[in-house]
């Protein structure tokens, strides 16, 4: 996959470049600890006009999306490797733990996999195989018996969404508890069991 911004014709190469400037500076900005991304800021310190920002970022989502692409690679092959392991059981373990705890690190990628829609044709794509490995992964599960009949791909996406936020929401920093991850994360693989 390219990334982001550079699918169809190439950019020129200043657009490239400022391109990667203002994702350099947002990067810095969350390494900071500020994940405000206003783009008028990050246009300031990139040193580019704010309509070159907003050209190749429209809106903070876009900015966000293009952000997390590397990280949703990750999960992309994690749930590959997940949906190749031998006991289907123990790669949804492995592959919803490892996506909880990404989420809860970084609150921009749990909000570009929350979303219901994507600013970029790269993002989407990226879901659409997520969803597809992990359906892939679900229907092996549920061969074995290890797993209910009627939990989708987007289920256990929308209840790793809700887990994320519970741990958020407990947590006075926002930052998450880790102990509380681990709880909420038992209670859904419990729930995905099937009914006895």
């Amino acid at each position: 996959m390219t990334p982001t911004g550079e699918q169809g014709p190439a950019l020129r190469a200043d657009a490239a470049r400022n391109r990667a400037r203002v994702l350099q500076v947002a990067r810095e900005q969350l390494a900071a600890g500020d994940d405000s991304l206003q783009l008028n800021a990050i246009a300031r310190l990139a040193g580019v006009g704010v309509g070159t920002v907003y050209r190749h970022f429209p809106t903070r989502h876009a900015l966000w999306e293009a952000l997390s692409a590397e990280r949703f690679q990750e999960l992309v092959d994690e749930a590959r490797t997940a949906a190749a392991d031998e006991d289907a059981l123990a790669g949804l373990h492995r592959l919803l733990r490892f996506t909880l705890m990404r989420m809860v690190d970084d609150t921009g990628f749990a909000a570009v996999l929350e979303s219901a829609s994507d600013a970029e044709a790269q993002t989407s794509a990226l879901k659409a195989e997520l969803d597809r490995t992990v359906a892939h992964l679900l229907d092996r599960a549920r061969r074995i018996g290890a797993i209910r009949r009627d939990v989708e791909a987007d289920d256990v996406r929308r209840l790793l969404c809700g887990i994320e936020h519970a741990v958020r929401s407990g947590d006075g920093d926002g930052d998450g508890d880790p102990t509380r991850t681990e709880v909420y994360l038992d209670v859904l693989l419990e729930g995905l069991r099937p009914p006895r």
